[in-house]
């Protein structure tokens, strides 16, 4: 503890540039907008709840492999679907490559009125990492 304390006195830079990293990521996934959820979350909410999968990536990434029963709506074509997608009242899940698309789409998809936005947390590459099925 004493090498702590005296680690903090004798950086106070580097200890003040951590605290900003800190607060910046509690920032930034504060305004995702929507909970991640795990794969098998995922699986869950579709199996119970009868949740809607909405596929962010371009039309030919989803041709090469997507989820079962996902609906391709580009990133870029989004903002025009997002109402009809809120009204629908089921969950709506977001899947992009890598899971960070799918933070900025669950904030128009709120701002739509949707009240049960979920992001896949890692997106597609975490449902090929954890060994799940893609159709084709």
């Amino acid at each position: 503890m004493d090498r702590l304390i005296e680690f903090v006195s004798h950086h106070p830079y580097l200890i003040t540039l951590f605290l900003a990293l800190v607060a910046a990521f509690i920032l930034t996934e504060m305004q995702r907008n929507a909970r991640g959820i795990s794969p098998q979350e995922l699986t869950q909410l579709v199996n119970s709840r009868q949740a809607r999968i909405v596929d962010l990536r371009h039309a030919q990434e989803f041709r090469d492999g997507h989820i079962t029963d996902s609906e391709n709506v580009p990133y870029s074509q989004f903002n025009d679907k997002a109402v009809a997608l809120a009204k629908a009242g089921k969950p709506v899940i977001l899947v992009c490559g890598l899971g960070q698309v799918s933070g900025l789409a669950a904030k128009s998809l709120k701002l739509a009125g949707s009240h049960e936005t979920y992001r896949l947390t890692g997106g597609i590459s975490a449902w090929r990492q954890a060994g799940l099925p893609l159709v084709r």
